[in-house]
């Protein structure tokens, strides 16, 4: 009898098993982004920064971070430690963290947060054991009446499970925190725009609150200061929006809900379903309120999820997102860059396929940036610099897109990134950034987005041009002042000796020659002796000068900070919501007046241009826009 051949799909069948998510990311590195030594070594240092961040923030704690790179014998290997001042991580949970990928407790929270797959940290300790055959080790404390452990991890990529190689109770003297230790394969320089430097500056713009001590292999230390004293509000957790589900996450949810009924499942399950809401969809897609959920028909679940889409609903809940704020923007672009000008601005929150969003941009103009050069781009996504894949992301797609030149940049073809003295920074927060990829270093071209950002670009332009042209004109009437005032004094006076006749009154003819009114504002500050800055001054001038040849009253506008004022002068003004408002004049040829007023309390940046309006007021004016 013949014996009967093994189909060859059987074969193929015995060799067909399950992959574990560790041995894949370990064969396919550069999807987290360890490309290269170079980057490979920055993601390291941003991963354990990341979630030094996040734990601090979500324990209230102000972070102090500690950063410390050292160079091994060996060629290319590195030593990266970074310790926080964190509320610690208990001692069951060390190995799962460090030694485990896609474990983490941000996953299915629907909220703003910088990591949330649960593969950041532990990837860095599966590339270190890749490269240099080296465990991780972490230091771990939750508080001064609990011991202190000290962990040597590996990863056991066949099963994606930590190998605890040894555990032992360690002296520690900060009260609570974490300390990762792990050695890579790497390459360190400071000069590259992707460098550990340029991450941890970054970082620092955009998280004012955080103070970053950093020694580099060469055993040279930097420190970024905190700036203000208050760690974010936190982002709340909100249920998901109807129109951000797709229809194989609402079978599972249907599947995997405790609801017993249809309408309870869809008030108590989703963001911005009421009662009545909730009837409506029901009584569209056909299915009975007290229906089990678990036991709908796919018919029955497409119908569902037809109804969602033809139903409008309110946006989702915007207090899932945790916007870094205009003023702190500012405070942290002036704290590491010397600029003449910088303006911020925050958009309104929005939505993509039910997924809400908020872009934040910002420039700084002048001082000691590069005139000649491509403006400097800053990209952050949920607090994080973006400082790989520029060209491919939706923030520079936005900045090339926008004609710039009309805005006092110089631009080729009216596209591209454009040229001048200047820096742009825009963030887009969010509880889901849809990247472009898993290594998350750029953001993916979405309409909303990309229009949101555009948005806020064009905003910061139009400040850019007005402040260019203030400066401009202010400066050529300095310059026209200057000279008239030097030339016309030796005109006369020659003319008066041949003449024989006595020198005639000179502000007559100046004020003929300029017919012009420049208001003129400046800022002076005064750092307080407390603590909390509460007796800091900032003292604001301002001069309306008549450079015309008739007297002139005008009103003058100034918006101020919601903060203490004091000392308003003259004394003839008006409160009007965030703005004061005075009746000036009448203000004689060639005189001026002064005006102004103090704030306490505020930072030496919070208030940094003084915006002027004036109104009543015919003829050309600098200095000042019109009401």
């Amino acid at each position: 009898m013949s014996k009967v051949a093994t189909p060859y799909a059987e074969k193929m069948a015995q060799s067909q098993k399950e992959i574990s998510i560790s041995d894949f990311f370990a064969k396919n590195r550069q999807i987290l982004g360890f490309d290269n030594p170079s980057k490979a070594m920055l993601v390291s240092v941003k991963e354990g920064v990341d979630n030094s961040l996040d734990a601090c923030e979500e324990a209230h704690i102000l972070p102090s971070i500690q950063v410390k790179i050292v160079r091994c014998p060996q060629k290319d290997r590195f030593i990266i430690k970074v310790r926080d001042n964190g509320p610690g991580i208990v001692k069951k949970q060390i190995p799962h963290v460090f030694g485990r990928l896609l474990y983490g407790s941000r996953f299915y929270a629907i909220r703003q947060s910088r990591g949330q797959q649960g593969i950041g940290i532990s990837a860095v300790v599966l590339y270190g054991q890749l490269t240099t055959g080296k465990p991780a080790t972490v230091i771990s404390k939750i508080g001064d009446d609990h011991p202190c452990y000290r962990m040597e991890i590996m990863i056991d990529t066949k099963r994606n499970r930590p190998q605890v190689l040894s555990e032992q109770v360690v002296l520690w003297d900060p009260p609570h925190g974490t300390e990762i230790e792990v050695e890579i394969e790497g390459r360190y320089s400071r000069e590259k725009k992707q460098s550990v430097l340029e991450y941890l500056k970054a970082t620092a713009i955009v998280n004012p609150h955080v103070e970053i001590t950093f020694e580099d292999p060469d055993g040279e230390m930097r420190r970024f200061e905190r700036v203000v004293q208050k760690v974010p509000d936190q982002a709340k957790e909100i249920k998901p929006h109807p129109h951000g589900i797709e229809l194989g996450v609402l079978k599972s949810m249907l599947h995997n809900t405790e609801a017993r009924k249809m309408s309870s499942f869809l008030i108590t399950e989703y963001s911005r379903i009421s009662p009545r809401g909730a009837k409506e969809i029901l009584e569209r897609s056909g299915i009975g309120e007290n229906k089990k959920p678990h036991l709908l028909s796919p018919d029955e679940v497409q119908m569902l999820y037809d109804a969602f889409q033809a139903t409008n609903f309110m946006s989702p809940p915007t207090d899932c997102l945790s916007p870094i704020g205009d003023n702190l923007i500012r405070k942290g672009l002036r704290k590491e860059i010397d600029s003449k000008f910088a303006y911020t601005v925050t958009r309104e929150p929005g939505v993509f396929r039910g997924t809400p969003f908020q872009v934040e941009a910002g420039i700084v103009y002048g001082g000691e940036l590069e005139a000649g050069g491509p403006v400097k781009i800053l990209r952050f996504a949920n607090r994080v610099p973006l400082l790989y894949q520029q060209g491919g992301c939706a923030m520079t797609h936005a900045i090339e897109n926008i004609n710039w030149r009309p805005y006092g940049l110089e631009q080729k073809g009216g596209r591209g990134i454009p040229y001048g003295p200047a820096m742009i920074l825009v963030h887009v927060a969010s509880t889901n950034v849809p990247f472009t990829s898993e290594s998350k270093e750029a953001v993916a071209d979405v309409d909303e987005i990309i229009d949101e950002i555009t948005r806020a670009l064009q905003a910061l332009g139009r400040r850019v041009k007005a402040h260019i042209n203030k400066r401009q004109k202010l400066k050529k009437v300095s310059e026209k002042y200057s000279i008239v005032r030097e030339i016309l004094p030796e005109i006369a006076k020659k003319s008066s000796s041949i003449m024989g006749k006595p020198i005639p009154p000179l502000d007559p003819v100046i004020t003929k020659i300029m017919n012009i009114v420049v208001i003129d504002s400046g800022i002076h500050y005064t750092e307080g002796n407390s603590k909390d800055g509460s007796d800091s001054v900032t003292e604001v001038t301002i001069k309306a000068q008549n450079y015309t040849a008739k007297p002139r009253k005008f009103r003058v506008m100034v918006k101020v900070p919601q903060a203490l004022i004091q000392g308003i002068y003259p004394e003839s003004y008006r409160m009007k919501g965030d703005a004061i408002e005075w009746d000036v004049g009448p203000i004689h040829p060639a005189k001026f007046e002064h005006l102004g007023f103090s704030i306490l309390g505020l930072a030496k940046d919070d208030y940094d241009e003084v915006e002027v309006f004036y109104g009543n007021l015919p003829g050309e004016v600098i200095g000042a826009d019109p009401l």
